[in-house]
């Protein structure tokens, strides 16, 4: 496998596989800055199966380094950025011996992990042979949790698949992250496939819309959120977006309505949802039309069932384990409970209705923030918005909004638009009892909204 993609890399030759701020790099400039890494690697004494943090966002360098610490067999941490929680937790879980920063250059460093025994990584990990790959959930309270992957399973199922030449002729934008699941998946399957990975600087809407202009970028993948702000931005406008064939979102549920205006607003665009997990990965999905919430999983390494309302995966690139936490996600016949809620239409095609967490419970009665949400992203006046539940004495939680006003509106007539929107058009106990309105939606650093929860102010 190794050999495969060496060899493969080396075909592609002086084929551009990266674009970093308007600098192309050929595939045989990738290689030899992967093969520099790797005599870095061996002056340092980093051995096979060596834990090794590599900090840095997507650059020719932190993308070589990816690749030689494969090579070399080692467990990879990526960490786009270092703050202390994540890189305690990291510390003690992994017990890395190394830190490579990798930005302009590559600086290795040695680390002095926390006392204790030999890292529970490498067992789980299981095959000796094999790279393993740790990533963080994305939590923002609490220690994370630790996600265990053999990378060797990663990139064995990308390399399955002969590059066809369609695919070898795309420019990818890299919009989702270096540490995120989604993220290593795009450039794995660019890479892997002879594409150009085209690699943003700030992932602004405007930078990405900007990218898609000048390197008439066919194929967009970004998250709801994203998607929505660039539309309330403007900068489908103001750029030329022609060459889109193809958005794919994934990351979040759509609403409905928020699609509607996707649709209306980049015309002439394929939509396709994607769907996938930090312990399961990405699987291959169908969308019912561009129009539609509802997609099918049609990949043959991924299997799916739903319980009690709940979606469980069951996936050949599925995780080894978490090493922070028990794996209670799993069941006794190790299928992954994703925590979604979805429901099933004709044919096998299903819909994510929202987070089994983030259902709101009003003395007895339950809502799912989604709903609302698509409600009330229909009414003229309302921009964006997200709803979440709070603590409440007596029903035990109320529904909360806040609300990014369309136009010139005082915070009163929003909150009085807002009641008076929703009365008849839902249920009584899903009208908010506290309508805060507010100058943007957060958005984290994994392009999903930033959903207050009961338990945390923050998710």
């Amino acid at each position: 496998m190794r050999d495969e993609l060496v060899r493969r890399f080396e075909e592609f030759g002086r084929k551009t596989a990266l674009i970093d701020r308007q600098v192309e790099f050929g595939y045989d400039d990738l290689l030899d800055r992967i093969r520099s890494a790797r005599e870095m690697l061996r002056a340092h004494g980093v051995a096979p199966h060596d834990v090794v943090v590599v900090n840095g966002g997507y650059s020719p360098n932190s993308i070589a380094a990816l690749f030689a610490l494969f090579l070399n067999r080692n467990v990879v941490v990526p960490m786009v950025t270092l703050n202390e929680r994540d890189l305690g937790t990291v510390m003690e879980h992994c017990r890395p011996g190394f830190l490579l920063r990798a930005g302009a250059g590559l600086e290795l460093d040695e680390l002095a992990p926390p006392p204790g025994g030999t890292p529970s990584v490498l067992d789980r990990l299981g095959d000796e042979g094999a790279a393993g790959l740790v990533l963080l959930s994305s939590g923002s309270t609490g220690a994370p949790k630790v996600i265990l992957h053999s990378l060797d399973s990663l990139v064995a199922e990308k390399l399955e698949s002969r590059p066809r030449r369609r695919a070898s002729t795309l420019n990818i934008l890299m919009v989702l992250m270096f540490d995120h699941i989604g993220g290593l998946n795009s450039l794995l399957s660019t890479l892997l496939a002879g594409g150009t990975a085209v690699l943003p600087g700030q992932r602004t809407p405007e930078e990405i819309c900007e990218l898609v202009e000048r390197y008439r970028i066919r194929v967009l993948p970004a998250s709801p959120t994203f998607l929505n702000l660039i539309l309330m931005g403007g900068y489908h406008r103001t750029h030329d977006l022609s060459s889109l064939r193809l958005i794919t979102y994934g990351t979040e549920p759509m609403s409905e309505e928020l699609l509607k205006r996707v649709n209306r607003e980049i015309p002439g665009v394929r939509l396709l949802q994607t769907f996938g997990t930090s312990e399961t990965g990405i699987a291959t999905t169908t969308s019912e039309s561009s129009s539609s919430t509802y997609f099918k999983i049609s990949d043959g390494g991924v299997e799916y069932r739903i319980v009690d309302g709940e979606l469980q995966l069951r996936s050949r690139t599925q995780f080894l384990g978490y090493l922070n936490y028990a794996d209670d996600s799993l069941t006794e016949d190790r299928w992954f409970r994703t925590g979604d809620l979805v429901e099933e239409g004709a044919d096998g095609y299903l819909r994510i209705r929202g987070r089994a967490k983030e259902l709101i419970n009003v003395g007895g009665e339950k809502l799912l923030p989604l709903e609302l949400e698509t409600v009330l992203l229909a009414s003229p006046l309302v921009e964006d918005c997200v709803v979440y539940g709070r603590p409440n004495a007596i029903t035990g939680q109320t529904v909360c909004v806040d609300v990014k006003p369309r136009g010139e509106l005082t915070r009163a007539a929003v909150r009085k638009h807002v009641v008076e929107f929703l009365t008849g058009k839902v249920e009584a106990f899903k009208i908010p009892s506290r309508i805060s309105v507010v100058d943007a939606i957060g958005m984290s650093d994994r392009l999903k909204k930033v959903r207050s929860l009961p338990d945390s102010g923050t998710a």
